[in-house]
């Protein structure tokens, strides 16, 4: 299934150190990456959360993330979430999901799954026309 090797590939790259599951500091890390919590946007005069509100916020996507309290999240756990979170997601956007991915800026994880399933659906619908054209031919 194209979806589980794109998240696999996506749980790889945040696995910084290779040992086949992410800890705590490797999650945060990548959620960081997501500047989600600088403040509450351009031009908002909210400021930013303390740092221990940015903490416990991380320490509960963390045990989200983690639903077999070990300590450490690994493929399958990794999977099941952002299985979640994407249905979450999708759910949310009602009739406009391509309108949302289109304009993100890039390096969104919904954008490069909007891509690679538009890449299978094209490659399905080449195999297709070859398909037709060989029979055709004949």
């Amino acid at each position: 299934m194209p979806t589980v090797r794109f998240v696999d590939a996506r749980f790889a790259a945040l696995d910084a150190n290779g040992d086949g599951v992410l800890s705590r500091a490797e999650l945060r890390r990548a959620l960081e990456s997501f500047r989600l919590l600088d403040g509450a946007g351009f031009g908002s005069a909210e400021p930013a959360p303390l740092p221990a509100e940015v903490s416990a916020l991380y320490d509960t996507v963390f045990e989200q993330f983690d639903a077999d309290h070990s300590g450490a999240v690994d493929r399958a756990e990794f999977r099941a979430e952002m299985r979640r979170i994407m249905l979450a997601v999708a759910d949310g956007l009602g009739s406009q999901p391509l309108q949302v991915a289109v304009d993100d800026e890039g390096g969104s994880f919904l954008l490069e799954a909007a891509e690679h399933e538009a890449a299978a659906i094209a490659a399905k619908i080449e195999a297709q026309r070859a398909v037709e054209a060989a029979a055709a031919a004949k």
